[in-house]
Formats: C-alpha cells, sequence, structure tokens
C-alpha cells in the first residue's frame, strides 16, 4: 500500500475507531471493469458507469468516489503528466485531470503498467492508433470525473444532492502527494530519455545532421 493510501485509510478511521469501506480498492475495480463491458460507440463508458453506481447506494456511491480520488491521485506524477503531454500534443492542468480519469476507465491493468511505467502506453492501443485531433484521444475522458455525482442524481434526484454530501467527508489532500522529479516537457532530448517508446510515436526519428 503507499504512503497516499496508507494516509486515506487512516482518515476513514472515525473517532478513534476504524471500519472497512463497502467499496475497497478491490470492489472499485470490479464496478470499473463491470461498467467498461458493455461500453461502445454511442454508449460511452462514463455512462455505464453512472448507471451501475446508481445501483449502489448513497454511502456505496461516496466511498467509491474516495477510492476514485485516491486512485486518480496517486497518478499526480511528472512522469505520467509527460506521457499525457506526448500523447495529447500538450496537456493542461484540467487535460491531465482528464487523462487521469480516462486513464483510470482503461482498467485495472492499463492503470498499474501506467503506474509503474508510463512510457507502457506506448503499447496502448488506443495510443498506437491515435491519428485524429487530440481532444478526440480516448484516454482524455472528462466526465468519468463526474461519473458518481450522475449516479447520485439519479438515485436522489437532486442535482446538489453529491456535492452537499461530499463536503460533509473528510477526503485525502493533494498537496500531500509527492510528484516525483520535475522536468521539461519541451526537452526533446530529456522526454525521449525518459519516454523513449512514447517519443518514438510523437516526436519522431531523432534528426541527424
Amino acid at each position: 500500500m503507499t504512503a497516499l493510501l496508507a494516509l486515506a485509510r487512516w482518515l476513514s478511521c472515525v473517532g478513534g475507531r476504524c471500519h472497512d469501506p463497502a467499496v475497497d480498492i478491490g470492489t472499485f475495480w470490479e464496478i470499473i471493469e463491470t461498467a467498461r463491458a458493455p461500453a461502445a460507440p454511442g454508449r460511452p463508458v462514463h455512462q455505464c458507469l453512472a448507471r451501475h453506481l446508481a445501483a449502489l447506494t448513497e454511502q456505496e456511491i461516496l466511498e467509491y468516489q474516495e477510492r476514485f480520488d485516491e486512485v486518480h491521485g496517486a497518478l499526480y506524477r511528472w512522469d505520467v503528466w509527460a506521457a499525457a503531454y506526448l500523447i495529447g500534443g500538450g496537456c493542461s492542468d484540467d487535460s491531465f485531470i482528464d487523462f487521469r480519469a480516462g486513464l483510470i476507465a482503461q482498467g485495472r491493468d492499463w492503470y498499474d503498467q501506467a503506474a509503474v511505467c508510463p512510457d507502457s502506453l506506448a503499447g496502448h492501443p488506443a495510443v498506437t492508433a491515435a491519428t485524429g485531433p487530440a481532444w478526440d484521444r480516448p484516454l482524455f475522458d472528462e466526465q468519468v470525473n463526474y461519473a458518481a455525482s450522475y449516479a447520485f442524481e439519479l438515485v436522489t434526484r437532486d442535482d446538489h444532492a453529491f456535492y452537499d454530501a461530499w463536503q460533509s467527508r473528510q477526503r485525502l489532500d493533494r498537496s500531500l502527494a509527492d510528484m516525483g522529479e520535475e522536468f521539461d516537457f519541451d526537452d526533446g532530448l530529456e522526454m525521449r530519455r525518459r519516454l523513449p517508446r512514447l517519443s518514438a510515436l510523437f516526436l519522431g526519428p531523432i534528426a541527424r545532421a
């Protein structure tokens, strides 16, 4: 367990007594995989995810969001951001939020691979086939960020209920994240050194004198 996830576990202790959430990290990934299965063109994964979450209790939806924030925050690193920068042809703060959400939506296997080695995303089918505009690439998925709020609205019929409930819960402070070593994404040599496979795809061959 990483330090971030351990801290999140500690924060779930209330009044000195810890309780195991119904939606633990294993259940979280089961939810993601179940939602991915029926996803198809015209039926995006965030819609499938929201419908699946809407079958859970309000407490379970909130616990899903806690796990989502944990795995999302664990990707808040310079090397992952550099991978997003190459894949997206640039990547703002907001776009990096969407990239991490989209990566979570790819399922646990791709998430774990990218967390260990962001350059492994060069082998993702959507990345190798990325020939369209950057905003159309499927690893950037803004709507996945809001699946829990969409589900909460389906359950409560109140578009403010999720945010009211969420604000009353303790959450992990992202400022505690260790992003690793910062480096210049516009330095082609540095990017090739750190992310050789992605650089080969998106920066092309090294120019010869």
